[in-house]
């Protein structure tokens, strides 16, 4: 099975002096209550996938095989984008939990937890500007605007009973794919690499995006899964993902009444919840997702095909083996 560790290797000895550059561009006056939230935020981010796609295609495409500063540059700017996201989304979801600690919401209120995410922004854009770099700027903040209208599409589609297909995939590509095809592309794009490339670079971190999410929506009806989210979350909050989709295709017109009737239910009636889960295992809906997201993988795959066989190519790869067997 492969690991993060496994991924990660490559640039291992980059990893450490990235964390220092987040650190020290982030750093805050000690005993403050803002301080103590960043402080807090960074400590918790996870598994830092997006930094480490960003250095990786760097390395894959570079001429030289290595990135500079330019790279942590772009992965930073990328990975705290992302950060402040999350505790926006924290907020808008009413979440207490994240990765199975409390969220800054539940620790510092709502409000102040607005305010935070909106400071790491604020912040993490001087940081850009200041910087010079505008080509690496330009294509990374115009991602911003695609992850809100991610959240505004999510929103208007929570708890509606006749979502697309097509509508599911415009989602998760807004809100989850489309950064992960910024991390790639833009770590091209600090190296200096061809315009072509750069576009290979993007199609694979979208297809990889892509993939990652509807792992996230196979979780969410898995009770043991370790993302440390309640599980039946989604279904929870009347959102309707893949693996239910791929069900609602698959059962009789009778039936799938009765599994929209149970969808508006969800949030109050875990009897509810309990009846999709069981007619998405009877009618196979996860084993259906996961066709779609190795379809998306096989994509990804293609992006990297030409190029050269390194390290880091194989780093690249070998994540797409782990965001198939990811199980949080």
């Amino acid at each position: 099975m492969v690991t993060l560790d496994d991924i990660r290797r490559p640039i291992a000895d980059r990893i450490e002096e990235f964390e220092d550059f987040v650190r020290s561009s982030f750093v805050e006056k000690q005993g403050s209550m803002l301080a103590d939230m960043v402080d807090y935020i960074l400590s918790s981010r996870g598994k830092g996938l997006r930094p480490t796609l960003t250095m990786l295609s760097a390395a894959a495409t570079s001429a030289t095989g290595s990135f500079g500063k330019r790279t942590l540059l772009a992965a930073m700017l990328i990975e705290m984008i992302h950060t402040a996201s999350l505790v926006h989304d924290d907020v808008i979801d009413e979440s207490n939990l994240r990765r199975g600690k409390a969220s800054v919401n539940a620790r510092w209120q709502s409000r102040n937890a607005v305010i935070v995410g909106d400071y790491i922004l604020a912040r993490n854009m001087d940081i850009g500007l200041k910087s010079g770099q505008y080509d690496l700027l330009t294509h990374i903040i115009g991602n911003m605007a695609v992850l809100c209208e991610g959240e505004i599409l999510q929103s208007d589609h929570a708890g509606k009973l006749d979502i697309s297909k097509d509508d599911y995939f415009d989602i998760i590509y807004k809100k989850t794919a489309s950064l992960f095809a910024s991390c790639a592309s833009s770590g091209a794009i600090s190296v200096g690499a061809s315009r072509r490339t750069v576009e290979n670079m993007h199609r694979f971190g979208e297809m990889v995006g892509m993939a990652f999410q509807i792992v996230d929506d196979i979780l969410d009806y898995t009770p043991d899964n370790n993302t440390g989210k309640p599980a039946a979350n989604d279904l929870q909050e009347r959102k309707i993902t893949l693996p239910l989709l791929e069900t609602l295709e698959r059962v009789s017109p009778q039936i799938k009444k009765e599994i929209l009737a149970a969808v508006e239910r969800a949030a109050t009636d875990s009897s509810a919840v309990e009846f999709i889960r069981k007619q998405v295992e009877e009618n196979d809906g996860v084993g259906a997702a996961r066709v779609v997201l190795q379809r998306f993988l096989q994509r990804a795959l293609s992006a990297v095909a030409d190029l050269e066989d390194t390290p880091y190519r194989k780093a690249m790869i070998d994540l797409c083996t782990f965001v198939a067997e990811r199980d949080r």
